[in-house]
């Protein structure tokens, strides 16, 4: 039995704050093995901006649902979801390692598909798909668990509050594994020529592995910027951090919001 709107939109998108004068909507993807409510509670703090925390299957309120395998589902039922309010005012993406490239690929299919695009991307913590520096990178998915975690406390690619608490960890597993197996399997093509015409912008923590942020210059005609912050992987949890990088969202969708008009 086909599930109402409504019902579809709840079980996918975290909103902690309904904004109905926002001037933009902020569309955030979770990182590998991650939930919603980090970036819901965006919500709380941006005054101009609508925020939608994307919820996955397998985890959080959709932890009886099995995960899925692919990114063609993620941007399937993100897309199908989400079209009547992307139609409705400005909204923009952000997401971070495993949710720049659900991001991107949700981007892609938006304007492909029914010729929409964001007024904003921003991405975070992962190199372009296409990139070479990607395209070699090791596959993870299908280690042990023992390597897998092993893999996980040399690279710092884990919140450290998960790596303090090895039960908690055992129980995320599943869901990371999942979706690094959807990321490996996820390929794209350099554009011949910019798929968007919006302005791209990329963080990173100066600390982390090496990451090929300029190679996303290559899907838009529209400005393009990287920006690096203090940290490694989980930059963004830093207080100070987060701090400047909602200010500098805020900055940019207000004034896209401008433009837009």
């Amino acid at each position: 039995m086909e599930q109402p709107a409504a019902n579809k939109m709840e079980k996918v998108i975290n909103c902690f704050k309904k904004r109905p004068d926002a001037v933009a909507r902020l569309i955030c993807f979770p990182w590998a093995g991650g939930g919603s409510v980090h970036y819901a509670r965006w919500g709380n703090v941006l005054s101009s901006a609508e925020v939608f925390a994307v919820k996955l299957p397998g985890r959080e309120s959709r932890t009886r649902e099995p995960f899925f395998l692919s990114m063609q589902q993620i941007v399937d039922e993100v897309v199908g979801v989400l079209l009547p309010f992307l139609k409705e005012k400005p909204f923009a993406l952000f997401g971070h390692s495993f949710g720049a490239f659900t991001s991107f690929a949700v981007a892609h299919a938006l304007k492909k598909l029914h010729n929409i695009e964001p007024v904003h991307i921003f991405l975070s913590g992962a190199s372009a798909p296409y990139s070479e520096t990607r395209i070699n990178a090791p596959k993870r998915s299908e280690l042990s668990d023992d390597d897998f975690l092993k893999w996980l406390v040399s690279n710092g690619g884990t919140p450290p509050e998960l790596l303090a608490n090895p039960e908690v960890l055992k129980l995320f597993l599943p869901a990371l594994k999942a979706d690094l197996h959807v990321v490996e399997n996820y390929s794209c093509n350099k554009p011949d020529c910019p798929i968007l015409s919006c302005p791209v912008t990329c963080f990173d923590g100066k600390d982390d592995i090496p990451h090929d942020m300029k190679a996303w210059k290559d899907i838009t005609s529209g400005d393009f910027t990287v920006r690096l912050f203090d940290g490694s992987h989980f930059y963004l949890k830093d207080s100070g951090n987060e701090k400047i990088l909602l200010d500098y969202i805020t900055r940019h969708l207000e004034t896209s919001e401008m433009d837009y008009l």
